[in-house]
Formats: C-alpha cells, structure tokens, sequence
C-alpha cells in the first residue's frame, strides 16, 4: 500500500476530541449547547496524538478515530498509549487496522494488564488464532505492559500519572517533558502531585459544574489547575453543560476550555 498522506505534527500535542462519554452534541438533545453553530462546542470522544521524534503517538482510541484522524490529516499512527479501558477510550481501536501497511508490523500497544484483558475480550477476533481471510481483516496489534514506573516510547520517556475515576478504577494520566495529560479522574494520588509540579501546560478533566462520581467538576478542576500551578491549563472530557465562550469569560487567568483540533506545542521531549 502507498506510504500514507500525513500532515507532520511533530514537536505539537494535538487534541483529537474533547467530548464526554456521548459527545456533544448528545443524541436528541435540544439545548443550546447541542444546537450551537460554534465548532468548539462539537466535542468528539477524548484522545490526543504526539509528534514525538520516533513518530506519532496517540493516546486512546475513541469512537471517533477515524472522523478524527481524517479531520487532521493524521495519516499514520506509530504507537498506542492507553489510560484505562472504557469504551469512549477504547472502541475505535478497529480504526487502526490500515496501520500496519504503512508500519510493516503491528500496532504496539501500550496499556496495562487490564486494559488488555479488555482488548482482548472486545476485540477477541482478532486474538482467535483461525486463519484470517485476507491481509488487514482484522487489527494486528503488538501489546507492551505497563505499569507506574517511567517507560520509553518513540524515543521519548513518560511518566505514568496514577488517578482515581470514580470509587471503582484507577486510570493513568501522562506526563511528556512538561506537559500532563490527565482526563478521566476525580481524584490525584498523594504520590502522583509531585508529578505535577513544574508543568508548562496541564489538559485536566472538568465534565460539568455540578459534582460527578467520578470526574471533577469544573470548579474542583479549577482548584486543581491553582495547586498544580502550570502555565496553562487546559480543561477537557467536557459535557454540553459548559458552552465555550461563556465558560472562558468565567475562567481564572490561564485556564480555559480545550477544543477538538486545538494544537499545543511540545516542550522538553
């Protein structure tokens, strides 16, 4: 297959989608957020792509993957990095089936046990060991274990940021040179603040105003953003309760709502 087009992002952190568990807009809803013509209030699934310098590492793969790949001709995805094993973060992995024609081998897959439990239990054709009818019926996928401890991924170390989403699951956030992505959480551990500190830019949950079970609110999101204290925050897992425009005239300096396409310069690999 011909090498793929692909805009290059690298040195840039690219924001894929910024959307809670159903997106926005919802399905059958009529508010004003849902109906608005601002594109930064269309909020696909969560998911982010690194130009890293071993090449293009996207963490989770939303439903949306393909819309959002295609959105911003991102031709070629090197590497996978997963934060835990819900469906808006996992089910558009068959979307990555084209990948291995253009790496000549499998997607590697970073995650860790239980989200590849989870794989492949979801996935479980792909793992069932018949004969495949042809090349690319199913994904071809390489997984690498991890844990807490620091690892290297396309020449680039990250940091492994343990959060708590709610009472029942534990999720990862990262931390990439001075950059943290941390969404699906409403709770840091004690030993994951110091991961924090000197931050350029911090991407953070805040799904609505009112207290969530297991995602912060915006106003706890916001007291996070002042403890951790980084350059710039961005707010992201964000529902149709929070309109864009009005919800950044409201916002402390510094902070302000993440948008699907939005691009953040790396710093420090």
């Amino acid at each position: 297959m011909q090498h793929p087009f692909t805009t290059d992002v690298l040195g840039q952190l690219v924001i894929l989608g910024t959307g809670t568990s159903v997106g926005v807009p919802c399905v059958g809803c009529g508010c004003s957020v849902c109906q608005s013509d601002n594109p930064r209030n269309r909020r696909t699934r969560c998911g982010v792509v690194l130009g890293l310098p071993g090449g293009n590492l996207l963490i989770d793969t939303p439903p949306d993957l393909r819309s959002q790949l295609l959105r911003e001709k991102i031709g070629i995805v090197h590497s996978v990095l997963y934060t835990h094993e819900h469906a808006d973060h996992l089910f558009g992995l068959d979307d990555l089936r084209l990948m291995p024609f253009y790496l000549g081998c499998p997607v590697p897959l970073y995650c860790t046990e239980q989200v590849e439990q989870r794989i492949r239990k979801s996935f479980d054709y792909a793992f069932d060991g018949r004969i495949k009818t042809h090349p690319g019926a199913v994904p071809q996928l390489e997984f690498h274990r991890i844990a807490y401890d620091p690892f290297k991924i396309l020449e680039t170390e990250i940091t492994p940021i343990r959060l708590q989403h709610g009472p029942r699951f534990e999720v990862l956030g990262f931390r990439i040179g001075n950059i943290a992505y941390c969404t699906d959480t409403n709770q840091i551990h004690s030993e994951s603040w110091p991961l924090l500190e000197g931050l350029e830019v911090l991407i953070l949950d805040a799904l609505r105003p009112r207290p969530h079970t297991s995602h912060f609110s915006l106003q706890e999101a916001i007291k996070v953003a002042e403890k951790v204290a980084p350059q710039r925050t961005y707010f992201t897992h964000i529902s149709h309760e929070l309109e864009h425009e009005t919800t950044n005239a409201q916002l402390p300096p510094g902070m302000e709502l993440a948008y699907d396409g939005l691009k953040i310069p790396l710093c420090d690999f």
